[in-house]
């Protein structure tokens, strides 16, 4: 995505946040009011802005990765063939989490102050381009398996070597399945937030003590903490009872006063414990 665009979107977000929120603290004598509006703004804004830099650096590491592939194609052996696999592995990877990053966006859009036609457009570039480049890796993949095709037929030439290629390519499958699996589950952390009482409902809190006997697991809300780095608590008061570090987050009122806690550092943040329980009033 082009630079000029992303600035001449977020140009007009600033004057259309400036105008919504300026509108709503007109006569409202507590100055307090108007900074807490402008630093929701600006926070708003910090994290689309992430969002942004974040989906196009995968397109460019997608791109780089094509790129990888198209130079993989012309040598031989098992060797390059596991390496276009593992490049293929990972472009798909990149452009699904791209796809959640665009789902992001439109949600913290729609939940924010910020209302511009241009931002709007933006995002549906960004959407066109996604869907462009899934067309370049399905054909990259017709192309591969046009390659497979001809590679089967040469080695039928050969005694016993079909069997050979059958284990590696089931070997692979498998290889590829279980990094998938484990890249979600390093990737996977839950929270849980509720009042005092609902805590205790659930085992969460016994005893003044977090997640220490059998509680209940289906009460928590599963994330992805490469995505989720902000969670709306909808309430005026709230206590992180579980330990994550101080520099890893942030915990703000919005213009309802009502708190955020926003993810600065997910890698550090869940480091200690994937699991995120929030105390509220």
């Amino acid at each position: 995505m082009k630079k000029l665009i992303m600035l001449a979107a977020l140009g007009l977000l600033i004057a259309s946040c400036d105008n919504n929120k300026e509108g709503k603290v007109e006569g409202d004598s507590k100055s307090d009011s108007l900074s807490l509006v402008l630093e929701q703004r600006n926070n708003e804004l910090d994290d689309m802005m992430a969002t942004f830099n974040q989906i196009e650096a995968g397109l460019r590491e997608i791109a780089e990765t094509q790129g990888d592939v198209s130079v993989a194609k012309a040598g031989e052996g098992s060797n390059q063939k596991q390496r276009i696999m593992d490049d293929m592995q990972k472009i798909q990877q990149i452009q699904q989490q791209n796809k959640e990053l665009i789902a992001k966006l439109r949600k913290q859009l729609k939940e924010s102050c910020i209302q511009s036609n241009e931002l709007k457009k933006t995002i549906e570039t960004l959407t066109l381009q996604l869907e462009e480049k899934d067309k370049e890796i399905a054909a990259l993949r017709a192309e591969l398996d046009s390659k497979n095709i001809h590679i089967a037929e040469l080695n039928e030439q050969v005694e016993g070597l079909n069997t050979s290629v059958s284990t590696l390519t089931e070997e692979s499958k498998q290889k590829s399945q279980t990094i998938s699996q484990q890249d979600k589950q390093l990737n996977t952390a839950w929270y849980a937030c509720g009042t005092k009482s609902e805590l205790k409902e659930q085992n969460i809190l016994v005893s003044k003590k977090v997640l220490q006997g059998n509680f209940n697991k289906d009460y928590f809300t599963k994330v992805d903490i490469r995505v989720d780095k902000e969670i709306k608590l909808y309430s005026k008061g709230a206590e992180i009872l579980t330990n994550h570090p101080s520099g890893s987050y942030t915990l703000q009122q919005d213009a309802q006063k009502q708190y955020i806690l926003r993810i600065t550092d997910p890698q550090l943040f869940w480091s200690t414990s994937k699991y995120l329980v929030v105390q509220v009033k």
